[in-house]
């Protein structure tokens, strides 16, 4: 036997062992690991929320990946579904388990196998995340001088819309170098996508109205504090509920029944620059979307009523038609 012939086969003994060796919920959480330490903060909490779920599926004993089989996906997902888990949130957590099989199939630690054919994978259409433009104008209106923090939510939402639904984690990282004398330059934390907005007067005027209470901070808004990624991180994650909170009482006070939340300014730009013809190509690209499925899925919720309007334009000549 030649000596490459050793070492090939001592390569794959190795393999096998290393396969019999690394365990799920280690591997899961030394990859949530790795995402933090690139700064990846975002990623790193999905997967520690996976973690979480799939341990609590297996009461905490962790299994080897040649015990992570289609069965035991199968199992899982159905465990989720007793549970009322939302068929968005179980697809969640099994795209996230997929792509942690497949790193572990690349670096020789599992299988290679189809586990996650017969589970869903995809992302349903929400409901209905929109809100008509005069709730936007009634929320400017809003007597908030009395009230700091109700003031900073209604600006922050308002500056999403203006800024073509811009997301609030770009909103509360966004950098005043960031901000040119013109147009406003930043990249989607999301994608990594680099976006430029020309700078309309309604934008200046509220980024205008905390110049001073950020003076001593290289950020446009007093969301986040600190420059250190993990901190300014978690600062992001409670003024995020914060905010979510403070719309909460906003949504009552203008009389809406679409709760406001931090993803309505965003769904709501984008189904007003439909409603003004404005092409979905356009929007995608000004969304920064990858590609315009996911703007036909932002857009999904209110097709029906549109349909429905166009249809009864169709039929009136049918209701006035006593004879039918």
């Amino acid at each position: 036997m030649s000596m490459a012939t050793t070492k090939v086969k001592s390569g794959r003994a190795a393999a096998g062992g290393r396969r019999g060796s690394v365990k799920v919920l280690g591997f899961m959480r030394s990859l949530a690991d790795k995402f933090s330490a690139c700064g990846r903060f975002g990623t790193a909490a999905n997967y520690i929320r996976a973690t979480n779920s799939l341990s609590a599926y297996l009461g905490g004993k962790d299994i080897p990946f040649s015990k992570f089989n289609e069965e035991l996906v199968m199992s899982y997902d159905g465990w989720l579904h007793s549970r009322n888990v939302t068929r968005n949130t179980v697809s969640f957590y099994m795209r996230i388990l997929r792509a942690v099989h497949r790193r572990a199939v690349r670096m020789n630690a599992a299988r290679p196998a189809e586990l996650f054919r017969e589970v869903y994978t995809g992302v349903d259409s929400t409901r209905k995340r929109a809100v008509d433009e005069t709730v936007l104008l009634r929320l400017q209106r809003l007597d908030l001088a009395r009230s700091r923090t109700l003031s900073l939510a209604r600006d922050i939402f308002v500056f999403s819309y203006f800024t073509r639904g811009m997301s609030f984690i770009d909103i509360a990282y966004l950098r005043k170098s960031d901000v040119g004398q013109n147009v406003i330059c930043y990249c989607r934390h999301k994608t990594g996508q680099c976006l430029n907005i020309f700078i309309e007067p309604c934008m200046r005027r509220i980024m205008g109205r905390y110049a001073t209470e950020v003076s001593d901070s290289p950020y446009v808004f007093p969301l986040i504090k600190s420059t250190d990624p993990p901190t300014a991180f978690r600062q992001y994650h409670t003024a995020l509920r914060y905010y979510n909170r403070k719309l909460k009482e906003l949504s009552e006070m203008v009389g809406t029944r679409v709760p406001l939340s931090s993803y309505v300014a965003r769904h709501t730009w984008a189904t007003s620059a439909r409603d003004h013809n404005i092409p979905i190509s356009v929007i995608s690209a000004g969304m920064g979307h990858s590609s315009e499925k996911t703007t036909r899925i932002y857009l999904a919720s209110l097709e029906n009523s549109v349909i429905d309007m166009a249809n009864k334009a169709i039929l009136k000549k049918f209701d006035a038609d006593i004879s039918l």
